[in-house]
This record gives structure tokens, C-alpha cells and sequence, in this order.
């Protein structure tokens, strides 16, 4: 009896050491994941487009290996001074994508592309499309000209001198408006173009009226316009189907063809079908038969 129970309490004991033994494996298992991290910095607070950083927006946080983002940084003192080219919200990390090239100055220099120029325009609430006209939006600049040298305006053309125009800054925002009265107080835009459409839109400018016409923001598609003149302004235009918002086609719809109103259907007149006069009945006719020796033959008389 004493060496059933004997064997009892080591088997007890046995299973309670091997419980211990799998549990402290796991926990120096999940320590060491845990301490399988590296330190990546982040944003303390949101940091505007345009804006040169600074030390305390901030902060550095641990990433598990293997789940941190691609470009990230470190050590914060490698931050400092850099522009950052995109809004960034608080806690989000900073890669070398939101940052502008080391050396770039803060504000609008700082979110031009290499190779490209930025160019303010004069607006007001028509050519502005009061107030929708916002950093990060495209555009097509149509003038309004005379087309000959020494015209009198009365060879007035309107044509589309570029498209797919975006814009930089309205006012002196490089980032969209907190409400709508800095929207609408807007009195100036600055788009991004080429040094070939710099000196277009210069010329605009200069000769004619610039209006901004808005565009579909994933619509990168080109059109080829001919101009409108006065003499072809009067001549109308087809009416065209309203799409559905966003719609991102290429293909111009097709106008709605106008078609001709059907003359009222005239009552069919019939006529009274008159009945054909029946055949008059053959006359009745006489019969005689003839016998000539043995041969029968029958004889009509009329």
C-alpha cells in the first residue's frame, strides 16, 4: 500500500515538473519574439506638406521584424531639417518616399518634380470654379484670343492650350483649405508645367483670357480640339448623354441624334369590295340517243 502511494506522488510530481518545464519554454519563447524587434521612427503629431521637420514631431516606436515598412528610419537626428512632400498623420512612419532629396528648402521648391516649374496665375470666382480649384487637382487652361495679329475681335477663337495641369497651390496654400472662405478668397493659382508650357501660358496670359476647366483625377486621356470661333459658336450643339459620376472612359460619347417627329398616321380608307356577278348558268340542252344496229350514240340538240 505504501508503495502504491509512493509511486502516485512521483507520478504527481512528474507531470506538475513537465507542465512547469513547457511553460517557462514558452515564455522565453514569446520574450524572445518580442525582443526580435527594430526601432523605426514615426510622426509625433501631423506633419503638414511642405514642412521642414523638427526634432520634437518625433518619436520612435518597436516594429516586429518582418512588418516593417520599406525606407524607414532609425534614429530620429536622421529626420531632422528633411521636407516632407505628403501629409503625414500622427504615429505613421516616415519613409524616404514622403521626403523631399536632403538639402531641399521647405515650402512649395520643396513638392516640384526635377524637370518641372511652377507658374501663379490670376483667378477670380469664374476662372477659379470658386473656390474647387485645390492643391492636388487637374486642370485644362483654355485662352480666349484673337487669332489674327492685328485682329479687331472679331476673330475671336477659344481653344484648349493645355491639359492635364496640376495644381500646386492656391494662394498661398500648398495644402487644401481648412473651410471654404479660404477656398473662395483665392486669388491666385500656381500649376505645375513644363518649361515649354510655362512659356505658353505666359503667352496666354498675356494675349488672351485664361479660364481653368476641372478634370477627372484618374482622367488621363487626350483630346484634340479644333477651337471654337464665333461663326461655328452658332452653330449649336448636339445634345450628349449625362454619364455617371466619375466616369473614367476615354471614349467621347456619342450625341444624341435628333429624330424626325412621324407625320400622324392617316386612317387607312377601304373600299367596299362589291361582290363578282355569279356565271349565268349554262343553257339547258337536248339530248336525243341514236341507235345504229348494235352502236349506241347520244345526240345533243340545242
Amino acid at each position: 500500500m505504501r508503495n502504491k502511494r509512493l509511486f502516485i506522488v512521483l507520478g504527481c510530481a512528474a507531470v506538475f515538473g513537465l507542465l512547469a518545464a513547457l511553460s517557462v519554454t514558452s515564455y522565453l519563447a514569446k520574450a524572445k519574439g518580442y525582443s526580435d524587434t527594430s526601432r523605426v521612427v514615426v510622426a509625433k503629431v501631423d506633419i503638414p506638406l511642405g514642412t521642414k521637420i523638427i526634432a520634437e514631431q518625433l518619436s520612435t516606436v518597436n516594429f516586429a521584424r518582418g512588418t516593417t515598412p520599406e525606407g524607414t528610419f532609425d534614429d530620429p537626428d536622421k529626420l531632422v531639417s528633411r521636407v516632407a512632400i505628403t501629409n503625414v498623420a500622427a504615429f505613421e512612419p516616415l519613409t524616404t518616399v514622403k521626403l523631399a532629396p536632403e538639402g531641399s528648402a521647405g515650402g512649395l521648391s520643396a513638392v516640384i518634380p526635377e524637370g518641372y516649374r511652377a507658374m501663379t496665375v490670376k483667378v477670380d470666382d469664374v476662372i477659379g470654379l470658386s473656390g474647387f480649384v485645390m492643391p492636388g487637382a487637374l486642370v485644362d487652361v483654355v485662352v480666349v484670343i484673337d487669332a489674327k495679329e492685328k485682329g479687331n475681335g472679331n476673330d475671336m477663337i477659344s481653344k484648349i492650350v493645355l491639359q492635364n495641369i496640376k495644381v500646386l497651390a492656391s494662394g498661398q496654400n500648398i495644402d487644401r483649405p481648412k473651410n471654404d472662405r479660404d477656398a473662395e478668397s483665392v486669388k491666385t493659382v500656381t500649376l505645375q508645367v513644363t518649361p515649354d508650357q510655362a512659356e505658353k501660358l505666359a503667352l496666354a496670359s498675356s494675349e488672351g483670357k485664361v479660364r481653368l476647366v476641372m478634370r477627372n483625377a484618374v482622367d488621363q486621356s487626350d483630346q484634340k480640339t479644333a477651337g471654337i470661333t464665333r461663326r461655328s459658336l452658332l452653330t449649336g450643339e448636339p445634345a450628349l448623354p449625362v454619364p455617371d459620376p466619375g466616369i473614367s472612359k476615354n471614349v467621347q460619347p456619342k450625341p444624341v441624334v435628333a429624330r424626325r417627329a412621324r407625320p400622324a398616321a392617316q386612317p387607312i380608307r377601304r373600299e367596299a369590295r362589291v361582290a363578282p356577278a355569279p356565271a349565268p348558268a349554262p343553257a339547258r340542252r337536248h339530248n336525243v340517243d341514236v341507235f345504229e344496229g348494235a352502236k349506241k350514240r347520244t345526240v345533243d340538240f340545242p
